[in-house]
């Protein structure tokens, strides 16, 4: 296997654009991320697009990557369309590794593009519901529901999915169950959500600016208990794109700022019990086993957060802290810039944003200017080695999908 070098990162801000065309924005982040890259398009050797929802809302299926690369210039090469929940765009990137890793080529571009947000509120939220197994939806809604009465039967109960995307409701009662198991509270989620906004009110690129206190956190409308407004993501519409190249790639360019991919790897979710091994868990440690390092030797990550509690769930499953703890780590300030081990200093999906088909980029392009050093005021001094986590979909107890992706800077 051949090494594997990114060169270039491109992303708009993403937020709720009515307007907004996939054609649109993926023309902006392709212009982006050549420039950023240095190198003309037409030096490309294949393409692996992202986009979940597309079809849904403008009809347009089967060959999204052909119609929305075609008009700027990138045509006659490979094109993979990726569709894999939330971790589309970061399955497109894994896809790309492996074709330059392999030997395939050496000059490929990872795109995420997505447009959720629409006129008709109700339709967005729905669209997310296509992201379980829909024949046993009911099923799965059941699962929740015995789980709401297992662990926490004072939460009164709603219909699942009211109002708000069915994640809403399997995040929250996971979470309800690690409180009753672990103690953890609803404080402990709003310090990192508020963590989460303050990062997010340094990133130009994040869809909410906002700082937010502990207080602003609690206080915020509820959505589904534990969990409130501000500790869930934004629906939000947004690209995203990676530039990767071989080593010999690379030794032809001049002024390249490249960072070195350690590990990329992706999985599915399988049949468990809800203390049973976790995804995260599972590819984490063959993620540290392909780059040779341990938890401890990542200095940020960019983890999947569509709540609050996807970040601290995902802190214990990545090794970063032991299982329970995920709460009490992030109340010790670790996870805050200057701590420990920074986490989503992009203010994460709650934060930046989570536009479906293009937020696993998204975490990359952050990850990328961090261990460039080009990350401004929410910089993490001496970042030598970076971590994306991202999960999409769900089935049973854990996302259907997962990518884990470890970087080194080398400059």
């Amino acid at each position: 296997m051949r090494d594997v070098y990114v060169i270039g990162v491109g992303m708009n801000r993403f937020g709720k654009y009515l307007t907004a065309t996939v054609k649109g924005m993926a023309a902006e982040v392709v212009q982006l991320v050549l420039r950023d890259a240095g190198i003309d398009g037409q030096l490309l050797q294949a393409a692996y697009v992202s986009n979940t929802f597309w079809g849904m809302f403008s009809n347009q299926h089967s060959i999204r990557g052909q119609v929305a690369l075609r008009p700027l210039g990138i045509q006659g090469i490979p094109i993979v369309n990726t569709e894999n929940a939330c971790a589309g765009a970061s399955t497109a990137f894994h896809l790309a590794y492996l074709g330059i890793a392999a030997g395939a080529y050496d000059a490929v571009l990872a795109l995420g593009v997505e447009k959720i947000s629409h006129e008709n509120k109700a339709l967005s939220l729905q669209s997310y519901a296509s992201c379980i197994d829909v024949e046993k939806s009911s099923e799965q809604i059941n699962t929740l529901m015995q789980l709401n009465e297992l662990y926490s039967p004072q939460v009164a109960r709603d219909e699942p999915g009211r109002g708000r995307s069915i994640f809403m409701d399997i995040y929250a009662a996971v979470a309800r169950w690690h409180m009753a198991k672990y103690g953890s509270t609803q404080k402990q989620l709003a310090v990192i959500a508020s963590k989460n906004h303050f990062h997010g009110s340094l990133n130009p690129l994040a869809q909410i600016q906002r700082d937010m206190t502990v207080e602003d956190v609690l206080a915020d409308p509820p959505v589904s208990y534990p969990l409130t407004r501000a500790m869930c993501s934004p629906v939000g519409d947004g690209a995203a794109a990676a530039i990767l190249c071989s080593g010999d790639f690379l030794k032809k360019l001049t002024g390249a700022r490249p960072v070195k991919t350690l590990a990329s790897v992706l999985g599915s979710g399988r049949d468990r019990l809800i203390d049973g091994e976790d995804i995260g868990e599972r590819l984490s440690k063959q993620a540290y086993q392909i780059a040779g390092l341990g938890p401890q030797d990542i200095d940020l990550a960019e983890l999947h957060d569509a709540t609050a509690f996807g970040e601290l769930h995902q802190l214990e499953a990545m090794g970063f802290c032991q299982p329970g703890e995920g709460g009490i780590f992030s109340e010790s300030g670790a996870t805050r810039l200057g701590g420990k081990l920074p986490v989503n200093t992009s203010g994460g999906l709650e934060s930046r944003g989570h536009p479906i088909g293009a937020s696993g980029l998204a975490q990359v392009h952050e990850v990328i200017a961090q261990l460039r050093g080009e990350a401004g005021q929410r910089q993490v001094t001496g970042a030598r080695i970076g971590m994306t986590e991202n999960g999409g979909g769900n089935i049973g107890y854990e996302e259907a999908a997962m990518t884990i992706h470890i970087f080194e800077s080398i400059s």
